[in-house]
């Protein structure tokens, strides 16, 4: 039996609404000698199947195990060539092929003239939508056939094409440079997290301004300016310099907003663009602009010109309820997010073969630090150990980590002394493999293993101890980052001042509320 998420095909099918099923049935029934074609028969199989199952599509009947292979690839085929006539995905983009395709068949009979007049038509919609990569294609379908459509304007024509592939080609080298840094630091994030150090800072600094192209920002088009925005904001991500990171966030979204025909376009990228946008809000607690950001996008992706499909239908869920997450914390409003987690659950289950384990696992640790933030310990352990239990989870260590330190902490909140033990054993083995102790990680862990030899009488002066060292990190360049993850302060404030810990990040809100 072959598992659900391998089966390319099984997940095709499953993934399609009703509309695009009958559809697709319209479009094999098209000609009648495909109404009882295997193909057919195999999808109808597949759409009735909870999880796939080679074993029943073999008792079937309708294949044998020798062709099941290539008549899956057959309708797999059939499949996408029936989603690429609907309407929903007849985006600009495919527009301009579908026509670049009809061109190439006219050139092909010899028509050069009509081949030539949808080219130019073409090559006018990709210059005006940004798709600077298909307008140089079109350019070159054009060179070659104007040498074979010889006409008296012929010189003038050529060089006028020459002219435009070469600024069609700079502005794509260009674009091809911005797009490779971005990508290239991006992967860096994921795999390395923030710099730790003064070495990190350096070697992350010398790469960027190595493989920074020169430029001029005034020559650049929108396809340009959205990915040297998309660059310098990973960078600034990666030195944790978040002033910067809302920046350039700020210039990516503007980018959409100043080119409003361009959210429908490249609508992923204008969600995620929204979603850096508040992601560095929240780093740097500017709760109001968060909040203004946050309904704007809610406003937008709601409006009926915001495309609609699967990907940024998952998109949307995942943005919007991790930020709507966000801003409770930003607020210290803990027991109003509660109402989140069965929305959030709902969605993981609904998208969960289109988004990855790693923001699902953000996910859990956002819905974990709201039960920790009402007191709700054994609940916030829960779904810490959904975390800590994925042993597939190979990028952002980072999160691992202090899924585990909150972990500790919960146990400790929850009275849950022999677990505690085990626990420290297990993270502080674990931090040590993935060389990720930081200073703050260290201070927690010490403190955690010598609560056994404190006196309650003693307790109060050591959390003052401890709240006076983590203090010192508070605004360390590369030891801040453990705040962003778990406020530790303002938990051992709420000790200090026996009060509960949403209450004081609740009036630290206030007070810098901007």
């Amino acid at each position: 039996m072959t598992n659900v998420h391998r089966d390319a095909l099984f997940v095709l099918v499953k993934s399609l609404s009703k509309s695009e099923k009958r559809q697709f049935k319209l479009y094999v029934g098209r000609l009648g000698v495909n109404t009882d074609a295997k193909f057919l028969a195999l999808f109808n199989l597949l759409d009735r199947l909870r999880k796939y199952d080679e074993k029943t599509i073999l008792e079937s009947g309708i294949v044998k195990k020798a062709q099941l292979s290539n008549l899956k690839a057959h309708l797999y085929k059939q499949i996408l060539v029936s989603l690429r006539l609907n309407p929903v995905n007849q985006t600009i983009r495919v527009q301009i092929r579908e026509q670049l395709d009809f061109a190439t068949i006219l050139y092909q009979k010899g028509l050069y003239k009509q081949s030539l007049k949808i080219l130019d038509k073409a090559k006018s919609t990709a210059i005006e939508n940004e798709e600077k990569n298909i307008a140089y294609e079109i350019v070159e379908l054009e060179k070659i056939i104007e040498t074979q459509y010889i006409t008296r304007s012929i010189p003038d024509r050529a060089n006028e094409l020459a002219v435009q592939a070469k600024e069609l080609s700079a502005q794509n080298v260009m674009t091809s440079k911005l797009s490779n840094l971005s990508l290239q630091l991006y992967g860096i994030m994921l795999k390395v997290g923030y710099v730790r150090s003064d070495e990190d800072y350096q070697r992350v600094k010398e790469y960027f301004d190595r493989h920074l192209p020169k430029h001029r920002i005034e020559m650049l088009g929108f396809r340009e300016k959205l990915w040297l925005y998309k660059a310098h904001l990973w960078y600034s991500f990666l030195i944790q310099d978040f002033l910067s990171t809302y920046k350039y966030a700020s210039k990516w979204v503007d980018l959409f907003y100043e080119h409003e025909e361009q959210i429908a376009l490249n609508p992923v990228f204008f969600l995620k663009g929204n979603h850096y946008l508040l992601e560095s809000l929240f780093y740097v607690k500017y709760s109001s602009q968060f909040r203004t950001t946050l309904e704007r996008l809610e406003e937008v992706v709601g409006s009926k010109n915001f495309p609609k499909n699967d990907n940024i239908a998952s998109l949307a869920f995942l943005y919007i309820n991790a930020n709507k997450l966000n801003l409770h914390f930003l607020e210290g409003n803990f027991q109003q997010g509660l109402y989140l987690v069965k929305i959030v659950e709902y969605g993981i289950n609904k998208h969960k073969d289109r988004i990855d384990a790693h923001h699902i696992m953000v996910l859990y640790y956002k819905i974990a630090c709201l039960y920790f933030g009402i007191g709700d310990n054994k609940t916030c352990i829960q779904y810490l150990k959904k975390i800590i239990n994925n042993k597939n989870l190979k990028m952002r260590e980072d999160l691992m980590c202090f899924a585990r330190v909150l972990s500790l902490v919960a146990h400790y909140e929850a009275g849950m002394d022999y677990h505690l033990e085990i626990q420290l054993k297990s993270t502080y083995k674990f931090l040590l493999k993935m060389d990720d102790l930081h200073a703050v990680q260290q201070e927690m862990i010490k403190f955690l293993r010598n609560l056994g030899n404190i006196y309650p009488n003693e307790l109060r002066n050591e959390f003052q101890k401890l709240h006076t060292e983590l203090k010192k990190y508070e605004d360390h360049p590369y030891e801040k980052r453990a705040f962003l993850y778990l406020d530790i302060i303002s938990w051992l404030e709420s000790h200090l001042e026996n009060r509960p810990v949403a209450e004081i990040i609740r009036e630290k809100a206030l007070a810098v509320r901007r």
